[in-house]
């Protein structure tokens, strides 16, 4: 145990922590936001309506900066694993490096073929052309999400391999990329992107109609974007809840850590089944100094039964156990950001029921339309904390059951761990500064209403000036 909890091991702990932490602020709105820059082209194309048009250039503008940022801190992630954990990636090379090819190839290769286009694209090539970009944009980036949830999820459950002179062999690569972990834990993550995208949309929406610029236009958005909404959070926490007993049979350290649950049975031998909705762990990590705790809901959560067993931290022993601080708060955190998103929805759609979803009618609602600006920034936390639970539950292996945390990290000396930490603490916060600052400029300047609209035909009203939209499906005419 003396050994796990060396500085130079912890400051590579914290320093990945830190670097994947600020590249996950990235990455799930990149791909979420993708679909949903198809989805407008999709409306702009069919209807005709010179407002899709207009939005879909707006937050592809925003996308493009969020696509930068998330190129930027990938490579140094890339980098933190031969740098900072060089054993474990010689170890996990046979599986990580085929992993990881099958990303470059089906992801990387496959999305640089077509960003370009949906990017500069317009006006050069055909609607259909150009929609098909967007489409396999979005395609590409989840097809990246894929493979690095697979990779995890592996960590998390690993299957088909066999560890043999220090190297993770494979011995059947469908159990090994369809793990159990991954199975749930995928569509957990990529139904997660879409949430934070959608909820990215339609906080811009209300910043814009609280402050009355360009409101009818993102009345407009926010109408299909809170529908959507009311169907993808609630199935975001019964998928949730799916992988938390996934979880709780593959990974059941993590789940009692997650839980605060240190002992199976009770003093008088029942089981116990009670769930806390705040603990302070004790000094030891085998107790919790106090609790408040409701009977039976941890049985119910976890074996859907009033008294079904969930196995506690005193089931393990006591250097297998994670810390329990981390999870805890953030796995409960994290559930409280999505119940509260669920119910934004609700209100949301409330409001479209009784007519209110109009650019006059929403402004008597200000409170409302404050709190899905700051519901906007709640999918970031939700993502984070869901991500530390994940992360920090496993310890203390770095491929659960296999290889633990100190034999995968690099050697080096707290010397160059802090140079590399300060390195990358430098780096991130220049890539986020120069993120926020292009995302403010934007955000500011608006949506362009007044140049022409690429691909149609002038008007007699327009003076040749601007341009109405004149079709109303997709063609391969130039645009």
């Amino acid at each position: 145990m003396i050994i796990e909890n060396t500085l130079p091991i912890m400051l590579s702990r914290l320093d990945f922590a830190f670097i994947t932490s600020m590249h996950i602020l990235w990455t799930p709105v990149t791909i979420g936001m993708s679909w949903l820059l198809f989805f407008l082209e999709v409306a702009w194309l069919r209807t005709g309506n010179e407002k899709w048009y207009r939005l879909q250039r707006f937050f592809e503008k925003l996308f493009i900066v969020n696509f930068g940022a998330g190129v930027a801190t990938g490579v140094t992630m890339e980098m933190a694993f031969g740098i900072l954990y060089g054993p474990f990636s010689q170890a996990v090379g046979p599986f990580f490096g085929n992993i990881l090819g099958f990303e470059t190839i089906t992801a990387f290769m496959y999305e640089a073929g077509f960003i370009g286009l949906m990017i500069f694209g317009w006006g050069k090539i055909g609607k259909g052309m150009h929609l098909f970009s967007t489409f396999n944009v979005a395609l590409s980036s989840s097809l990246s999400a894929m493979w690095i949830l697979v990779a995890n999820g592996w960590m998390q459950s690993p299957r088909g391999i066999v560890l043999k002179d220090g190297l993770f062999q494979v011995t059947n690569w469908w159990h090994a990329i369809f793990n159990p972990n991954f199975d749930i834990g995928f569509p957990h993550m990529w139904i997660a992107t879409v949430e934070l995208a959608l909820f990215f949309f339609a906080a811009v929406s209300a910043w814009f109609i609280l402050k009355n610029r360009h409101a009818d236009l993102f009345t407009t958005l926010l109408k299909p974007t809170l529908l959507a909404l009311l169907v993808i959070t609630p199935l975001q926490i019964f998928i949730g809840d799916e992988l938390g007993r996934e979880v709780a049979v593959d990974q059941p350290t993590s789940l009692a850590a997650m839980e605060g649950h240190y002992h199976t049975y009770l003093p008088d031998g029942r089981v116990n089944s009670g769930w806390h909705i705040i603990a302070i762990p004790n000094a030891q990590n085998d107790g919790n100094i106090f609790a408040i705790t409701i009977p039976h809901v941890l049985s119910l959560l976890e074996t859907h039964t009033l008294n079904g067993k969930v196995a506690g931290m005193d089931q393990f022993a006591p250097n297998d156990r994670p810390d329990v601080w981390v999870p805890f708060y953030a796995f409960r955190l994290m559930v409280t950001i999505g119940f509260f998103l669920f119910l934004m929805a609700l209100w949301g759609n409330w409001l479209r029921i009784r007519g209110e979803l109009t650019a006059e009618k929403l402004r008597r609602h200000p409170r409302f339309l404050r709190l899905l600006v700051f519901s906007g920034f709640l999918p970031y936390l939700a993502v984070w904390t869901g991500w530390w639970t994940r992360e920090i539950g496993r310890q203390p292996w770095v491929v659960y059951g296999l290889m633990r945390t100190w034999q995968g990290v690099s050697h080096m000396g707290v010397s160059a761990e802090a140079l590399w930490f300060i390195g990358y603490i430098v780096f991130e916060f220049m890539v986020w500064g120069g993120a926020w600052y292009f995302f403010s400029r934007i955000i500011l300047k608006g949506p362009d209403l007044h140049s022409p609209v690429v691909g149609a035909a002038p008007s007699e009203s327009s003076g040749g000036g601007m341009a109405q939209a004149s079709f109303a499906k997709p063609t391969l005419n130039k645009l």
